[in-house]
């Protein structure tokens, strides 16, 4: 008979997808029954056990891995960083719809108060920095699941460990379950576990999720990036509310003081469970992690000019092109650069809001797309540093490009009647307005469609047929936004439409748009190199009255619905490259939102005694995997 570790090393490479069993091939020629202790495997395809997770080819690593690629695993541990947040928090609870939680700010960097999921990879706790969706177990040790992918069992590590102490256990992973597909969770968690039907517990340190729906593979991905939080601490302190009491956590760092709406400081964890394991192996390098919040980009700013803070990724192209002219930069004390990336831009875009009236017709937001004269602002304002995305899914293989393909049309096909003109047959192309000529042409194609859709001049004011002109709110938290968004004023109100800009705090604007409650606003929506589950957040009709989603624009379209579930069902890449370019060209085609632009690489500024690995990864930031060279 053959010990649990012989077991799963032999299960590990013969299935697409997964690193599983050699031994299961014997199985399915044989078709006996191999039981190891309490394990079995019947038919071999019946159920296979996997320590990571491929959603259509294999895993990068084998099951035996040391440590990523993109790491340096010899990295020196060490030190004190103080990076910025630009704005506030008033909960240390990230997973809670009521509130602002200082993840918010920190995910960017990598490095937060986020619970450990129980798989890493497509989670934000830690990202693939190399692959585009494979998951490797953490909390667990490995996992079961049937060849239809109707279920999972999670084997959790007996070593994971709370930082009270205290085990996690699969009683810690249903009630986390529980806790976030209820009323006061965020409801993009509910969106992502919307396929699961049940959770047991088996054992101690045993699961299962079983799906509503079998065949979808990505329904094991969801399940793998369930946070686990302790059910002993939520049994006493209440979820839904803001909380100023620090959770348990189990990951490399813990809080070690705060003050709401000033500072975070997270402390490395001494004798961390998991500080071997291959995926934390040349990460999360600092002792001392500090978070400065400021609710002003020029106040931090000036907090790195004055070395107050050690990092700084750069969001304005003027200052990016203007700005680093103080001696930090000269001396060489803070190193400015420009890191090419291959990371799929989000969907950064003005959002228009269907659920008001103004915007309900298709023509309104086109002509209000075709006032949009990105060649002005980008050249005047950000001194030509960006690009201008054609797509919802820029700089990445999904977005749609060139007339639709043969795989597009199949699944388009089915919804002709359901679409714009052109969906099927043309390519979609904003207008760029390289000369003045252009845009007059599309203020006049802009003014024809208001008129089309029930709008009139009464004196330079469009107005409609009761009378109500056309005016709205753009939205914002950021006023170094507002030059950006003066210029598109001044072009809307050449067209009798009356736009103001509204600028209120975070918290403010949180409230805001989680209640659906502004006309326009400037938002980006975290875009993947695999869309997946998320697809249904931003754009399923069943978003449109849920608060918290992120459905901004409202969008309630049933071809979109069928194609993101689709998506969710692709059976290999290039499906759901099809699928997602298809989906991508019925939102372009419909004007449901105004797509901005994009960047194809990091703007950084930091700190000389900060090192990276010489091979940075080319699909996240990666700063967990720098260091300080304490030599400097």
């Amino acid at each position: 008979m053959l010990d649990k570790s012989t077991f799963y090393r032999l299960c590990s490479k013969a299935v697409p997808g997964v690193a599983t069993s050699q031994l299961a091939i014997l199985i399915r020629v044989i078709g006996t029954i191999v039981c190891i202790g309490s394990y079995s495997l019947c038919q071999a395809d019946a159920v296979r056990v996997a320590s990571s997770l491929s959603l259509y080819d294999e895993p990068k690593y084998p099951p035996d891995f040391k440590h990523f690629d993109f790491v340096n695993p010899q990295a020196p541990q060490g030190g004190k960083i103080t990076l910025p947040a630009l704005g506030t928090f008033d909960t240390l609870n990230p997973y809670a719809l009521k509130g602002i939680s200082a993840g918010y700010y920190t995910a960017v960097y990598g490095i937060t108060e986020l619970n450990e999921p129980l798989m890493v990879g497509t989670h934000y706790f830690l990202l693939s920095g190399d692959e585009p969706q494979s998951a490797y177990c953490l909390i667990c040790s490995h996992i079961e699941y049937p060849a239809n992918y109707a279920w999972v069992i999670f084997q959790l590590n007996p070593k994971a460990r709370f930082h009270n102490g205290t085990p996690i256990t699969a009683e810690d992973v249903a009630y986390s379950y529980e806790l976030l597909m209820g009323d006061l969770a965020h409801p993009g968690f509910a969106n992502n576990l919307e396929n699961v039907a049940k959770v047991e517990v088996l054992s101690k340190n045993r699961v299962k999720f079983t799906f509503k729906q079998p065949g979808i593979k990505t329904s094991l991905f969801r399940a793998g990036e369930l946070p686990v939080m302790s059910k002993q601490h939520w049994q006493q302190h209440p979820f839904g509310q803001s909380s100023s009491i620090p959770q348990p956590l189990s990951g490399p760092y813990r809080i070690k003081s705060y003050t709401l709406g000033n500072y975070l400081t997270l402390e490395k964890v001494k004798n961390h469970w998991a500080s071997d394991h291959p995926v934390y192996r040349g990460m999360f390098n600092f002792d001392e992690v500090r978070f400065d919040f400021y609710r002003d980009r020029t106040v931090a700013f000036e907090a790195l000019k004055s070395g107050g803070v050690d990092f700084w990724i750069e969001y304005v192209s003027k200052n990016w092109a203007t700005g680093y002219d103080f001696p930090a930069v000269k001396t060489g004390a803070l190193i400015k650069q420009a890191v090419p990336h291959e990371r799929p831009s989000g969907t950064q875009a003005f959002f228009m809001n269907m659920r008001r009236d103004m915007f309900k017709d298709i023509r309104t937001r086109k002509a209000l797309s075709l006032l949009f004269d990105f060649h002005w602002i980008n050249k005047n304002i950000f001194s030509s540093a960006y690009k201008r995305s054609q797509t919802h899914y820029p700089n990445s293989v999904m977005g749609a490009r060139g007339t639709p393909s043969p795989m597009e049309q199949a699944l388009l096909a089915p919804f002709k009647d359901q679409m714009p003109e052109g969906v099927l047959s043309d390519a979609f192309q904003f207008n760029n307005y390289d000369n003045p000529r252009e845009l007059r042409v599309a203020t006049r194609q802009a003014i024809a469609l208001l008129k089309e859709a029930g709008w009139q001049f009464e004196g330079s004011q469009l107005v409609n047929s009761k009378g109500k002109a056309f005016e709205f709110e753009i939205l914002i938290d950021s006023p170094s936004f507002q030059r950006v968004l003066l210029p598109y004023v001044k072009q809307l109100k050449k067209a009798g439409i009356q736009a103001h800009i509204r600028i209120v705090d975070a918290a403010q604007y949180k409230v805001r748009l989680d209640s659906f409650d502004f006309d326009m606003t400037v938002e980006v929506l975290p875009q993947s190199a695999t869309p997946g589950q998320e697809q249904g957040l931003y754009f399923h009709s069943n978003q449109v009255d849920v608060r918290g989603s992120r459905n901004l624009s409202g969008v309630s379209d049933p071809v979109v619905d069928a194609l993101i579930d689709r998506i969710t069902k692709a059976q290999s890449h290039k499906d759901l490259v099809a699928t997602v370019r298809a989906l991508d060209r019925v939102l372009l085609w419909n004007y449901y939102m105004i797509p901005n632009w994009h960047l194809d690489y990091h703007r950084l500024a930091y700190k000389k005694q900060l090192k990276r690995p010489e091979t940075p990864p080319k699909f996240t930031l990666g700063f967990q995997t720098w260091w300080i060279d304490q030599q400097k």
